[in-house]
């Protein structure tokens, strides 16, 4: 069982609605949806490059996937979820935008958003200490990829190279397009447009689990940050 704490919108958003249909599977239930033509994107090319991050689900990483280190249980990770959510506040992504980052497309924000930086920081201090540390064997396979020296000490110290200063807040939207058709930004762009203009509420953190190695990730829970209402009332 790995898990890991990603940002996602409520069920309901009609982010979450578009993506899940770009993506074909929802995350919440594990229900996979039939892939649709779009523009000059067919059906079939859709659902091959939409593999990797369908298994995925719709997400942002704030801590990558991890197993729990031997000394402690689902419940120690529940309870210090909650806790640390309960000491975040709501804000907003004023504006998403697709985009490519190397060879794949993703919605990034529009602009640099430093409300979303600080809590990945603070997500990343917060759960290292109840993931098991990476084996030699994993820190080696993942470390071939051409890591800087400073990446390489992340993923020793953290698990994953791309936190603190290397984070970079994105919802992977393809796998690889090396060999994609000419259609598919062109339909990215079509599908989300509509949607990503209005702002995105940030007021929770999200746990996912995969059960198994391989297995597609679904949600197990929603954590909401504490409001400005409840801090008072409490």
């Amino acid at each position: 069982m790995r898990y890991a704490v990603y940002f996602t919108p409520e069920k309901s958003d009609p982010l979450t609605i578009a993506a899940q249909n770009w993506l074909g599977r929802d995350a919440f239930s594990g229900e996979a949806i039939p892939a649709s033509d779009h523009n000059r994107l067919p059906a079939r090319d859709l659902w091959h490059h939409t593999a990797e991050p369908r298994r995925y689900g719709f997400h942002a990483t704030l801590v990558a996937p991890f197993h729990l280190s031997p000394n402690v249980s689902e419940q120690d990770l529940l309870r210090s979820i909650a806790a640390f959510a309960s000491t975040c506040r709501p804000f907003h992504i004023p504006r998403l935008e697709v985009k490519r980052l190397g060879n794949f497309y993703a919605l990034t924000p529009a602009e640099p958003c430093q409300s979303l930086d600080s809590l990945a920081w603070s997500a990343v201090d917060h759960f290292n200490g109840l993931r098991a540390p990476l084996s030699e064997g994993e820190i080696q396979r993942r470390s071939s990829v051409g890591l800087s020296l400073r990446q390489f000490n992340y993923l020793v110290r953290y698990g994953y190279p791309y936190v603190r200063d290397e984070f970079r807040f994105h919802m992977t939207l393809t796998g690889s397009v090396s060999d994609a058709p000419d259609g598919i930004e062109a339909a990215l762009t079509d599908h989300f447009t509509p949607i990503i203009t209005a702002p995105v509420c940030v007021d929770s953190i999200t746990l996912f689990v995969e059960p198994e190695r391989g297995a597609p990730f679904t949600v197990h829970s929603m954590h909401r940050f504490e409001t400005v209402e409840a801090g008072r009332l409490s």
